[in-house]
């Protein structure tokens, strides 16, 4: 599985009660531009834009199976996205970006490189691994 990284905004969001990640709807969004860990939304026009060909591409909801600590360690764990190419390619795209649906402004929580990129072509899918053992994300 490749690495989380966090976008500093996600910090200030979460002490500021802008998440909750146990209810809120959250989203994984493809994108070939590279993000920034400075980087604070991904409202339409932001600098991550969906991949350039996206038949049948909308940012995919990843529903939450656990969110809870132990220990005074706190994990979420989702279920995999799936995305399939429908009518055309999806791509090319290299990052998978997780987004808070709910919140106002999209908020950014953190993103995954995939190390090249990818193009689905039509009738082919791409799994987000959502990592069922480690989790999305972990907050020590």
């Amino acid at each position: 599985m490749v690495s989380f990284n966090k976008f500093d905004s996600f910090v200030e969001a979460l002490a500021e009660k802008v998440h909750n990640l146990q209810s809120d709807t959250l989203r994984v969004a493809l994108t070939n531009t590279p993000p920034s860990s400075a980087d604070t939304g991904f409202l339409p026009g932001s600098s991550h834009p969906p991949p350039a060909s996206a038949s049948g591409y909308s940012p995919t909801q990843s529903t939450q199976s656990s969110s809870a600590q132990a220990g005074g360690t706190y994990k979420l764990v989702s279920g995999d996205v799936i995305f399939t190419a429908s009518g055309g390619q999806i791509g090319p795209f290299r990052y998978a970006i997780m987004l808070n649906d709910t919140a106002t402004n999209d908020e950014l929580i953190g993103w995954w490189d995939y190390g090249s990129s990818i193009t689905l072509e039509d009738g082919e899918t791409f799994t987000f691994d959502a990592d069922a053992i480690n989790g999305i994300l972990q907050l020590t």
